[in-house]
């Protein structure tokens, strides 16, 4: 019998004045009972508008019908048909606007709670099965895959899945690339990554660290010398925006890209036992308004900071973030200066944060965005005592690929130029796709070009 309840099955959580001090995570997950209560609220509808929401196109009606009945491992069987790393999507995708965006439950009350129960299903089976790896049959044809990162790892899994001997390429020392640098501890467990990686080499992936591909190699040397008839380029958004402003360069100053860097791949919310130390001090401001601030302002919070500001030039209702992320940050007490906007960052003499200069902005006429376009407020202007300021404006993909790779054409902003639907290049052979195309986006998405890209790849060595 159906669940009529309007609202989700709450998640347990750690409290917020216990998580803003460690880097646990802070969603604790359903028990089964839990997950078989909120799956009996899917009205299994005909039509089913949340599958045309999700970029990689998951059954949800049939396994969310699975869990409703406890059979926990054939849902999780149902979920990876078509997403290869479901405990990841389960975490981090913004389900609440996609696929429970177009819910029916969400017209009279809350959507269905997908992604808990995805989260759920994937956590389930890591814990009591162990992945079995499918038995392909061999095609002898190799596939080159540059970064590991969403992309990436789903375009090599499906690509080994269909018989391709599949070679990723990753300039890092570990895989996984903005899964474990990028996003916190406590939003996304590192081991847990770990195991999905681990998921993909089980399928006779390849996975070859500290590859820059452009220095070590070029897209060229892959093709014409090592024997990869295509290439998929999944290099991700790792160049971060600044703002131009005076004081940039100060001690102090950090890019949300190394703040989270050093906090996650080098582990440094364990120092001493990592010695990759981040001195935040007593104050942080972090200006930004999407995912990134907030996952920048509270990792500081967690190492200690006191007060850690987010100033954001817009109001709450244009920030990119998700409601989520902006409730837990709130609730972990990290202060918002919204309408606010840097003008410069003050030093002390010998180089180093003292302090952030903005000036309170008002909204005026909606830019090419759609958002109002914040204009300053003469006269307004305030200081921040800081003794650290991280920026989280945006990130771009990095030119080296692009300049060293003949025949590539790419936007004047940086992303590759590829098909919508294929992730086809301007260079024969060599597809692309996720944030090297889009600019910094989310996680899903970059799935969603990696798994449209393995398809285009084995269209075209097939007719090749």
């Amino acid at each position: 019998m159906p669940n009529m309840s309007l609202n989700k099955v709450k998640i347990p959580e750690q409290e917020p004045n216990v998580r803003n001090k460690n880097f646990l995570e802070v969603a604790l997950g359903y028990t089964e009972d839990m997950a078989k209560e909120e799956a009996q609220r899917c009205l299994n509808c005909k039509h089913r508008p949340c599958v045309a929401g999700c970029p990689v196109n998951v059954q949800i009606p049939d396994f969310i019908q699975l869990v409703a009945e406890g059979k926990f491992e054939e849902a999780y069987y149902k979920i990876t048909e078509t997403n290869s790393l479901p405990a990841i999507c389960g975490r981090v995708c913004p389900q609440e606007s996609q696929c429970e965006k177009l819910c029916v439950r969400a017209k009279k009350g809350e959507s269905v709670g997908i992604g808990r129960l995805e989260r759920f299903v994937a956590d389930w089976y890591m814990a009591n099965r162990e992945v079995k790896p499918e038995k392909v049959k061999k095609l002898n044809k190799k596939v080159a895959v540059v970064g590991s990162g969403p992309a990436g790892l789903t375009c090599a899994g499906d690509l080994a899945k269909m018989g391709y001997d599949v070679t990723v390429f990753e300039a890092f020392h570990t895989p996984g690339g903005v899964l474990m640098y990028g996003i916190p501890e406590f939003r996304l467990p590192k081991a847990l990554v770990q195991r999905e990686i681990d998921n993909v080499r089980s399928l006779g992936v390849e996975i070859k660290t500290n590859m820059v591909i452009g220095k070590v190699l070029s897209i060229d040397e892959l093709m014409e010398k090592e024997g990869f008839e295509a290439v998929f380029i999944g290099s991700g958004a790792g160049l971060p925006s600044f703002m131009g402003i005076e004081g940039e360069n100060l001690n102090g100053v950090y890019s949300a890209n190394e703040f989270l860097t050093r906090i996650n791949l080098m582990k440094a919310y364990k120092f001493p036992e990592y010695d990759t130390p981040v001195k935040v001090g007593k104050n942080v401001a972090v200006v930004g308004g999407g995912n990134v601030a907030m996952d920048a302002a509270r990792s500081a919070k967690r190492l200690g900071a006191e007060y850690v500001y987010i100033v954001y030039r817009r109001s709450e209702a244009e920030m990119p973030a998700r409601l989520e992320e902006i409730h837990h940050a709130r609730e972990e007490g990290i202060i918002f200066k919204l309408l606010s906007n840097p003008t410069r960052i003050l030093g002390t003499e010998d180089g180093w944060v003292k302090g952030i200069e903005c000036i309170e902005m008002e909204l005026g006429e909606p830019d090419a965005s759609g958002r109002r376009r914040p204009v300053p407020k003469k006269g307004s202007e305030f200081v921040l005592d800081v003794e650290t300021v991280i920026i989280a404006i945006g990130q771009t993909p990095n030119p080296l690929i692009v300049s060293t790779t003949e025949g590539l054409d790419s936007h004047k902003w940086g992303g590759i130029i590829a098909d919508d639907e294929t992730g086809a290049t301007s260079k024969k052979g060599v597809f692309a796709g996720g944030d090297a195309v889009t600019g910094a986006a989310t996680v899903i998405l970059a799935m969603g070009a990696g798994k449209k890209a393995a398809k285009a790849i084995d269209e075209y060595l097939r007719n090749k």
